[in-house]
C-alpha cells in the first residue's frame, strides 16, 4: 500500500493510552505501534507524539502519603517515561525499526537557536530511519512555561519539522456538531479556513491529560492556517492510521482543511512564540491598517506608540493595537533600549520586518 503523505505527525493522547483505572493500554498501545510500522515501511516518515508516561508511572507506584499536583506528576512522569519507552522501543524492534526518545520543554522552542538543534535531531533521526517519540520532558516542566497539553506540543513539531499532516488521536471520532453521544450529533467531515465552530466545541478537559476538544480545536485551527492539514479521529478504532492516510479516505474523522497560502518555516516558529514575548509594541492605527493589507509591510518606527518591557535584538514581542487588542508578534530588530530612541521616526530601520511578522 502507498500513501501520498510523505511526512506526517501523529500525536497520541492519553485517553487512547491509558485505560478507565489509568493504568496503561498495552494492548492499544502495541496496535497503534503495528499501524505506525506499516506506514514506516511504507515510506512514510513519522514523528510520534505521545502523552502516556504520568499515566503509566501512577499504574506502576502505590503512593502512601498525598502528593501535591506537582510532587505527583514529577514522581509519576519520572517513573512512567522510562516504562513508556521501553515499551515503544521492545514494540517497534519486534517490526525491525528503532525508535529513540525526545524529551522536551516548552522553553526549548523560545529561541531560534534552541529551535533549530531540535529539529536537526529529528531530521537526523528521520534521515536514518529512526521513529522520534517526543514528550513534554514532565520532570521538570513544572511552571508557567508547560505546555497547554501535548495537542500544543504536536503543532509546534509538526510546524518545525514541516509535516504534511498532523494526526491527533483521541478517544472520540471528531468534532461533533452537537454534543457526543446525543441523539443527532454527527462527526463534521471536513472544517475549511475561516469556519466558525465555537457553538460546538465543549470546553471539558480529558480523564487523564491536560487538554479537551476545545484545545484540540484552536490547536488544529492555527496549524491548517499555517498549511498543514490536521486531522482529529478515534485512536482506539482498528487500523485507523491506514485508514486515514490512504487516498480517498472513507475513515470517520474531522479533518481541518490547510490554509491555500503556506507561511514560510520561520513564520510558523514566530506564530507559535507568543508565550515567550518578552515586550510590546504598541502602534497605532495607520500601523495597524498597513500590516493588515494585502501588500507587504513591515512594522516600522514611524507607526509605533509606545514601547512596554524590556528585550533584547531578536527576541519576540507582541504586536498591539489602539485599543489594546494583541494583534499578532514577532521577531524584533533592536534592543528595547535602542528602539525606544527611534519611536515616531521616518526613514528609520523596521522595527520587525515583515519576513518576521506573524498576525492573528
Amino acid at each position: 500500500m502507498s500513501y501520498k503523505r510523505k511526512r506526517i505527525t501523529v500525536k497520541i493522547g492519553s485517553n487512547v493510552l491509558a485505560r478507565p483505572d489509568g493504568t496503561l493500554d498495552i494492548t492499544r498501545m502495541s496496535a497503534l505501534t503495528d499501524q505506525i510500522a506499516e506506514l514506516h515501511k511504507a515510506g512514510v516518515e513519522i514523528i510520534v507524539i505521545s502523552s502516556g508516561a504520568v499515566a503509566s508511572g501512577r499504574s506502576e507506584l502505590k503512593i502512601h502519603r498525598k502528593l501535591d499536583a506537582v510532587s505527583a506528576r514529577q514522581l509519576f512522569s519520572a517513573v512512567g517515561q522510562a516504562k513508556l519507552i521501553n515499551r515503544y522501543y521492545e514494540l517497534f524492534r519486534e517490526h525491525n525499526i528503532a525508535c529513540g526518545q525526545v524529551l522536551t520543554t516548552k522553553e526549548n522552542f523560545s529561541t531560534r537557536r534552541q529551535y533549530l538543534t531540535q529539529k536537526q535531531c529529528m531530521e537526523v533521526m528521520l534521515e536514518n530511519k529512526v521513529i522520534p517519540i517526543v514528550n513534554e520532558n514532565d520532570t521538570i516542566s513544572v511552571t508557567e512555561l508547560m505546555f497547554t497539553d501535548n495537542d500544543e506540543l504536536s503543532g509546534l513539531i509538526s510546524a518545525m519539522m514541516d509535516s504534511e499532516t498532523l494526526v491527533i488521536l483521541s478517544n472520540i471520532d471528531g468534532i461533533y456538531n452537537g454534543a457526543p453521544g446525543q441523539a443527532g450529533s454527527k462527526v463534521i467531515p471536513e472544517i475549511h479556513p475561516g469556519q466558525e465552530l465555537s457553538q460546538y466545541i465543549q470546553s471539558g478537559k480529558s480523564s487523564f491529560g491536560r487538554g479537551g476538544m476545545l484545545t484540540k480545536c484552536n490547536i488544529a485551527r492555527k496549524v491548517a492556517d499555517e498549511g498543514i492539514e490536521v486531522i482529529i479521529a478515534n485512536g482506539k478504532k482498528e487500523n485507523i492510521l491506514p485508514d486515514l492516510l490512504r487516498e480517498n479516505s472513507s475513515a470517520i474523522c474531522t479533518r481541518f482543511i490547510p490554509s491555500a497560502n503556506p507561511i514560510s518555516s520561520i513564520k510558523r516558529w514566530i506564530a507559535h512564540s507568543e508565550g515567550f514575548a518578552k515586550g510590546e509594541l504598541h502602534i497605532n492605527a495607520g500601523a495597524v491598517k498597513a500590516i493588515h493589507s494585502q501588500q507587504a509591510v513591515s512594522i516600522l518606527p514611524v507607526g509605533v506608540t509606545r514601547i512596554e518591557g524590556d528585550f533584547e535584538k531578536d527576541d519576540i514581542v507582541r504586536i498591539i493595537d489602539p485599543d489594546g487588542n494583541s494583534i499578532g508578534v514577532g521577531r524584533i530588530a533592536l534592543d528595547s533600549e535602542t528602539a525606544r530612541e527611534f519611536i515616531g521616526h521616518q526613514g528609520a530601520k523596521p522595527f520587525v520586518h515583515y519576513d518576521y511578522l506573524y498576525l492573528d
